[in-house]
């Protein structure tokens, strides 16, 4: 029998053993398509691993790498996921929840413990098994749903701010889709490095953006940054809307432009226009950088640091139960949110 352990939140948590032979809810896909591909399904809890950790998920975020994954398209995910068919069948990276039990390996985090961070699939379930050293305390005074939000965009800009772009203080910041799930963090954690922010957006999420700092805010809708006037040391560029000459305008002769959509053709996805970037960078003072975001750990702690600070503050459009988790990722594609997308559990 397995011995019960009692959490700070008051749930009822069991070890390994007493997991063994029970089954969870889970968000399960045993093909590549769309949404509807999700099925909601009772599956056997997994067992960790000798480092891994198991955690009791309270909430998972989703983003648009996440439907690329369920969907198979660009068809080059399909190399790093599983050729025919995913090889895990429950999607999902970020979540947020806690320990429910761990391997023999691991000794810095126990049953009870509350936890959030990221895992290569599978957090769209009741539980979910992660490596250790994915993981980071949650925050005090921090909900899990917030802190859901955090591994997979938040990393991202941070890395391309801090890494890629190395913002100091007094520099020119211009973030495009500010106003969404890399977005919304770029803005603050640009602030938070000192730089003059600007973020684009369209005219309903002007007042967002502003709220989360930007020092200006340019409407879409009526601008366009590429042929005003300002120039800017760093562009990131969640969107890539615009050809890569005509955003290099918008830079500083020596200025650092990151393009960070994700989006691309059925085949390559972005990696044609990564390629491109790459040959003008040869031919340019400019920096022309675009980058794959790694989860890493100590991003991870410099993340939970932000948030304790409140320097960084998650937005979150909507949020949906695990069972509408096939809903949550059809709103994700269609491009328009406002922060991040929680799937509570």
């Amino acid at each position: 029998m397995g011995i019960e352990q009692q959490s700070g939140a008051g749930e009822r948590l069991v070890s390994a053993s007493g997991l063994a032979g029970t089954t969870m809810r889970a968000a399960v896909q045993h093909c590549y398509g769309p949404p509807s591909a999700l099925q909601s399904s009772e599956v056997a809890i997994p067992a960790p691993g000798r480092g891994d950790v198991l955690v009791q998920v309270g909430a998972a975020s989703v983003h648009l790498g996440d439907y690329f994954v369920m969907t198979g398209e660009p068809y080059v995910v399909r190399l790093v996921f599983g050729l025919r068919r995913p090889r895990n069948g429950i999607p999902g990276r970020d979540l947020a929840g806690v320990v429910a039990a761990v391997g023999k390996d691991v000794t810095a985090l126990r049953p009870g413990d509350e936890v959030f961070g990221w895992s290569t699939a599978g957090t769209l379930a009741e539980y979910a098994c992660v490596p250790a050293d994915n993981l980071v305390p949650v925050p005090a005074d921090v909900s899990v749903g917030d802190a859901a939000t955090m591994p997979t965009s938040a990393m991202t800009a941070l890395q391309a701010l801090r890494k890629i772009a190395n913002v100091q203080p007094g520099q020119t910041v211009l973030v495009t889709g500010a106003s969404g799930g890399v977005g919304s963090f770029a803005v603050q954690i640009a602030k938070a490095f000192g730089a003059e922010v600007t973020g684009v957006c369209s005219t309903r999420n002007v007042d967002l953006v502003r709220s989360l700092g930007a020092d200006h805010v340019v409407d879409y809708t009526k601008t366009d940054f590429t042929r005003a006037e300002k120039r800017y040391d760093v562009i990131l560029d969640n969107v890539e809307a615009q050809p890569l000459a005509a955003v290099r305008r918008a830079l500083t002769p020596t200025g650092t432009l990151i393009p960070n959509s994700g989006r691309g053709g059925r085949w390559l996805g972005p990696i044609g226009r990564i390629v491109t970037a790459r040959v003008l960078s040869g031919f340019t003072r400019q920096q022309l950088k675009p980058f794959t975001s790694v989860g890493k750990r100590q991003d991870l702690l410099t993340l939970a640091d932000l948030l304790t600070t409140g320097q960084v503050t998650p937005v979150i459009d909507r949020t949906y139960p695990l069972d509408e988790a096939a809903d949550a990722l059809r709103y994700i594609a269609a491009g328009h949110t406002r922060g991040k997308v929680v799937i509570t559990v």
